[in-house]
């Protein structure tokens, strides 16, 4: 029992000795009418690049990330611009879209910034940032009711 208490206290001591060396990352709610009092911190790992990665495995992980977002707004909406653009962009792009769509700590964020609710901050108002807002504002008119068919990825190359 005594250890027990004794490793919890060390973890605890150790979290608030670390908590000003590791940046914070967390999900939290954004209620303008929230007081915050009762938000629960949810620690993310830190988002991390990943230079040595295949172009073809990263350009294969983003797709999976725009379409598994936890919420369905950014689901269509990325999956869709992922489908439409992945293949064409840049090595460089590619780590921008990777950068924008994982270090964020909050998805509600991305989906502003591309429906332009809420200014970009600069760090992410890059061109792959730009395309993305371009595409948020579907200037044909397309019916983007949810996420496109996997099919796609088997067609052979045009």
């Amino acid at each position: 029992m005594a250890a027990a208490r004794l490793g919890g206290t060390l973890c605890s001591l150790r979290r608030h000795l670390l908590r000003p060396l590791i940046p914070q990352r967390s999900y939290r709610g954004d209620s303008p009418t929230d007081s915050g009092k009762d938000v629960l911190e949810i620690p993310l790992p830190p988002w991390q690049e990943r230079p040595e990665e295949p172009l073809d495995t990263k350009r294969a992980r983003l797709l999976y990330e725009s379409r598994k977002r936890g919420m369905l707004e950014n689901c269509i909406l990325l999956s869709l611009f992922a489908k439409e653009n992945l293949a064409q962009m840049s090595e460089e792009q590619l780590n921008r879209y990777d950068r924008l769509i994982n270090e964020p700590s909050n998805d509600w964020d991305i989906y502003y910034w591309a429906t332009e609710a809420k200014p970009t901050p600069a760090e992410f108002d890059t061109d792959v940032m730009a395309m993305l807002r371009e595409f948020a504002k579907n200037r044909n008119r397309e019916q983007r009711l949810r996420q496109p068919d996997l099919e796609y990825l088997f067609e052979p190359p045009r």
